[in-house]
């Protein structure tokens, strides 16, 4: 690697090391949930019907079957979120997120998008977010060229309401 390749992957290498502790630890302290557990809970929440086959999710969140069941488990146990056979496949199972998962989800989120802006949104011109936002859609393709989640580029679809809370702007 020439000086400009090895400062852009060791620069990249590092967020990547310093981000998700520093995202769980707001979780942890603020709701006492796991960035992974909020991640789950968010694709729940934008879910048609707040519910996904087990598979889906595992793929939307990057997670091993395995590593998702116990998870779900957890946050089942917490009353966050229940399963239940999928009627279109006897074999599949689908997970959906609860009133109670809602209502936790909604409590988390501003501290969560509190610290996200503090981390990197508020740190970058919006020349630079413009740039990182290519660059996470090139590695994404990259990495995952299967992925149904939507590039970046693609408008995401407005949050189902309520996902403020009241007196909260978007």
């Amino acid at each position: 690697m020439d000086e400009t390749e090895s400062r852009a992957w060791l620069g990249l290498v590092r967020v990547i090391e310093l981000l998700p502790p520093a995202l769980d630890a707001q979780l942890q302290r603020d709701s006492g949930f796991t960035h992974f557990e909020f991640m789950v809970l968010s694709m729940l929440q934008f879910a048609p019907d707040s519910t996904l086959r087990m598979t889906a999710l595992a793929q939307g969140t990057n997670a091993a079957l395995g590593r998702l069941s116990h998870v779900c488990s957890r946050l089942e146990r917490r009353g966050l979120v229940e399963r239940f056979p999928c009627a279109a496949d006897k074999r599949a199972t689908n997970v959906r997120l609860t009133g109670a998962g809602r209502r936790d989800l909604l409590d988390a989120a501003p501290g969560h998008f509190g610290i996200a802006r503090a981390l990197v949104i508020d740190t970058l011109t919006r020349e630079q977010l413009a740039c990182l936002a290519d660059i996470t859609e090139a590695l994404g393709r990259r990495l995952d060229p299967d992925s149904r989640i939507p590039p970046i580029s693609e408008p995401l679809p407005a949050p189902p309401e309520p996902w403020v809370r009241r007196g909260q702007e978007r």
